[in-house]
């Protein structure tokens, strides 16, 4: 009985990696960016909370084998106000507002398990935020920060081939720095991103 269990165990072990499960898919998301101030080299700076659009490509080749690639944007306007040295905003100092948007371009390991029509997955990786200043602005200029990433969600089968991809993904990276009148906090921030979106999958 004992060797006909370790024998069930191994086959449902092989069916979960069979290559046979594999699949690629291609998706389309909306997101909402939610960032809080960060503080430091006498700045407060505060990002401004936008919408944005995700497209992604993923590969999933067994439970734990998973992996994909994303490009994402959003508005990405920051608010630069310059502090006293308690900490406190200046009353006397013009704070600079710089509108600008954030381009994201990350790569993540998937790890997922397929239950039924449904899919739940845990993800994490890296990649590079590119912010541009929008228009003729002066005093700005563009910042690069590279970006850690990670997430949960589920991919909820409809139809054959088609479904609707639901995730929670945040980002942690450096805050930028795009105006010349006043540096970047130099802090680290957080940007919560609720996701909703449709895979096609082949």
């Amino acid at each position: 009985m004992r060797i006909r269990s370790i024998h069930t165990v191994l086959l449902l072990l092989g069916i979960g990696f069979s290559p046979a499960l594999a699949q690629t898919s291609v998706s389309a998301s909306v997101y909402g960016a939610f960032s809080g101030t960060t503080t430091g080299n006498g700045v407060a700076q505060s990002p401004s909370n936008s919408a944005g659009v995700m497209l992604g490509v993923r590969h999933i080749s067994n439970p734990l084998i998973g992996y994909e690639a994303t490009y994402s944007y959003n508005h990405a306007n920051q608010r630069y106000t310059p502090l006293v040295s308690c900490g406190i905003p200046c009353g006397s100092d013009v704070p600079a507002s710089v509108s600008a948007a954030a381009h994201e371009v990350a790569a993540d390991w998937i790890v997922s398990v397929r239950l039924a029509n449904v899919r739940p997955f845990v993800l994490g990786g890296g990649g590079l935020v590119f912010n541009e200043p929008n228009g003729a602005q002066t005093e700005t200029s563009s910042s690069t920060k590279p970006v850690f990433v990670y997430g949960a969600g589920l991919d909820w089968g409809l139809i054959p081939h088609i479904g609707l991809r639901l995730q929670y993904r945040g980002n942690l990276y450096k805050a930028p720095d795009l105006t010349r009148l006043y540096t970047s906090s130099g802090a680290f921030t957080h940007t919560a991103e609720p996701v909703i979106g449709a895979y096609l999958r082949f």
